[in-house]
C-alpha cells in the first residue's frame, strides 16, 4: 500500500491564469498549480500543496473566511480571499464615477467584508473640494473617508507635514490587516502601493516573468507584505472599471446600501422593491437628501439603475 503524500501549507501571494505563486511559512515562493484543468485558488487562499520537481501542485484549497469577486453575463471574477477590508481609492482629478464607487462598496457589504474609502490629491484645492463634497453621502453611511496626497516620495519636510500625517492616518487604518486596493486609472494606486512596499512594481515584474515564461505581462492579483512581520498586506488588483454584480438578486441590493437598508423598516410591505409601493419608508426618504437621517437622491438614483440592471440580468 503506498502511502499518502505529506502536504505542505501556503499562501497565495500571486496569480496568473492558471498558474499561482505560493509563499511557504519560512517565506519560500514558488509556482503552483492546479491539480484539474482550471485553478480555483485565488490571492489570499491558504492551500495544501506538494512538491513536484521545482515547482508544486495544489491540492486543496482550505475553507475561506470571505471572497470579494464581480460578475457579468458572461463570467465571474474573482479578487481574492480572506480579506480583512477593501481600500477603494479615488481621485478628485480624474473624476471618479459615483456608480463604479458603488459597485464595489455593494459587493464588499454582500461579502461581508468592511470597506474604507480614500480621497487622493488633496492638493488640488477646487476639484478636491467638490470631490469631498460627493463623497458625504459615504461618510453619513459611516464608511471611513480619508483624504490623501500621495506623491512619489513620501513627505519628509515641516511644510509636508499634513500629507504625512494623512497617509499615517491611511497606515493605522491598514495595520495589522490584509487589504485589496482597488481603485480607477490615476487615482495613485500603484503610488500608494510604492510608498508602503519599497520597490513592488519591480517585485511585480519579476513575478509576472516568472508566471508567464518570460512574457512581459501584468499578473491579475499579487500580494505585498508591508513589515517584515507578515502581517500587513495589500492586495493589488485590476478591475475596477467594470464591475458586474450579477451575482447579487435584485431583492438582496437594498440591504447592501447602507442608507438605503436604514429606511427600509420603515416600508408598509414587507416585499417592497422601494421604486413604486405606496408607504415605502425609502421613498419617502428622499426628499430628506441632506440631513443625517435623509437618503441623497443621486444614491436613489443609483439604487434604482441597479434594480433595474439586476432585474434584467435574470431574464
Amino acid at each position: 500500500m503506498t502511502a499518502t503524500p505529506e502536504l505542505d501549507s501556503a499562501l497565495v501571494v500571486a496569480g496568473h491564469g492558471r498558474h499561482v505563486l505560493v509563499e511557504t511559512p519560512d517565506g519560500q515562493r514558488l509556482i503552483c498549480h492546479p491539480r484539474g484543468k482550471k485553478s480555483q485558488a485565488v490571492v489570499g487562499d491558504r492551500v495544501l500543496w506538494q512538491k513536484s520537481q521545482d515547482e508544486g501542485t495544489i491540492e486543496k484549497i482550505e475553507p475561506r473566511r470571505n471572497l470579494f469577486y464581480r460578475q457579468d453575463e458572461i463570467r465571474t471574477k474573482s479578487f481574492a480571499a480572506n480579506l480583512d477590508q477593501v481600500l477603494i481609492l479615488l481621485a478628485a482629478d480624474p473624476e471618479f464615477s459615483d456608480m463604479q464607487l458603488t459597485r464595489a462598496l455593494v459587493a464588499a457589504e454582500a461579502a461581508g467584508i468592511p470597506a474604507l474609502i480614500a480621497l487622493n490629491k488633496s492638493d488640488l484645492a477646487e476639484p478636491f473640494a467638490r470631490a469631498w463634497t460627493r463623497l458625504a453621502p459615504y461618510r453619513r453611511m459611516d464608511y471611513t473617508v480619508l483624504p490623501l496626497q500621495l506623491k512619489e516620495k513620501p513627505p519628509a519636510a515641516a511644510a509636508d507635514a499634513a500629507p504625512a500625517a494623512a497617509l499615517a492616518a491611511l497606515q493605522a487604518q491598514l495595520h495589522h490587516k490584509t487589504t485589496l486596493v482597488l481603485g480607477p486609472s490615476g487615482a495613485g494606486k500603484s503610488t500608494l502601493i510604492n510608498l508602503l512596499v519599497p520597490g513592488a512594481l519591480v517585485q511585480t515584474g519579476e513575478v509576472s516573468r516568472a508566471l508567464n515564461s518570460g512574457k512581459h505581462t501584468t499578473t491579475s492579483t499579487s500580494l505585498y507584505w508591508v513589515d517584515a512581520a507578515r502581517q500587513t498586506a495589500l492586495i493589488d488588483s485590476p478591475g475596477f472599471q467594470e464591475f458586474g454584480l450579477h451575482h447579487i438578486a435584485p431583492t438582496q441590493l437594498a440591504a447592501c446600501m447602507p442608507d438605503i437598508a436604514r429606511h427600509t423598516g420603515n416600508c408598509r410591505f414587507y416585499n417592497c422593491t422601494h421604486l413604486h409601493e405606496p408607504g415605502c419608508g425609502v421613498i419617502s426618504a428622499i426628499d430628506s437628501g441632506d440631513s443625517p437621517d435623509g437618503l441623497d437622491p443621486r444614491r436613489y438614483k443609483l439604487y434604482s439603475d441597479l434594480f433595474a440592471e439586476l432585474s434584467q440580468s435574470r431574464y
